[in-house]
């Protein structure tokens, strides 16, 4: 956190307010040209932007004790869920300050809380955390989630003539002999 953005001496000699910490935030966001927008009392969502998972969104909420984050990473799998979720949880035992978790539905987020008077302090170590665990997953969880339709939709738009840009990154599993919807007829191929 830059110099401007944090508690001044004073601050520090007290208990910071929900508001004296909300507008430290929105000052970190600002000096690091990260997006922001406030959600309520005492609650601000900034974006931070990645490169495999292109925006990775934080939810900040304060509450008298605590400062709780929460980042959604991907929605449910469509498929090979034992094999996703053992994925996730041999990962949490490598992630330091978050986790993931999962909601009623399966969709996964990214999780940490901590007394929220150290929040300005680990702010930058945690959001940090948060884009890396986010970012660095995604395509694997992609691929053990989604890979018919990722196939299915990879072959629609050759089929096409359309670009496949945005599912560059899995050409090599994509393109390949395994794929089983190369070979069919593009009007079962449309992406469900």
């Amino acid at each position: 956190m830059t110099n401007e953005a944090m508690p001044n001496e004073a601050m520090t000699n007290r208990e910071m307010t929900n508001e004296e910490i909300l507008a430290a935030l929105e000052g970190w966001a600002r000096e690091n040209d990260v997006e922001f927008e406030s959600a309520g009392v005492n609650h601000l969502v900034v974006q931070l932007p990645g490169e495999r998972k292109l925006k990775t969104t934080v939810s900040i909420k304060l509450s008298a004790r605590t400062a709780d984050l929460q980042a959604f990473v991907i929605r449910h799998p469509d498929e090979n869920r034992e094999a996703f979720t053992s994925w996730l949880l041999r990962k949490n035992m490598k992630l330091k300050g978050v986790a993931f978790g999962t909601d009623r539905l399966g969709d996964v987020y990214l999780t940490a809380s901590l007394p929220r008077q150290r929040l300005l302090a680990e702010l930058d170590s945690l959001l940090g955390s948060i884009l890396s665990a986010a970012d660095e997953s995604f395509n694997e969880l992609l691929l053990i989630g989604f890979i018919t339709s990722m196939k299915r939709e990879w072959a629609w738009r050759v089929s096409r003539g359309e670009s496949t840009r945005n599912l560059a990154a899995f050409e090599d599993v994509l393109s390949g002999p395994d794929n089983e919807f190369l070979a069919g007829n593009a009007a079962q191929l449309r992406p469900e």
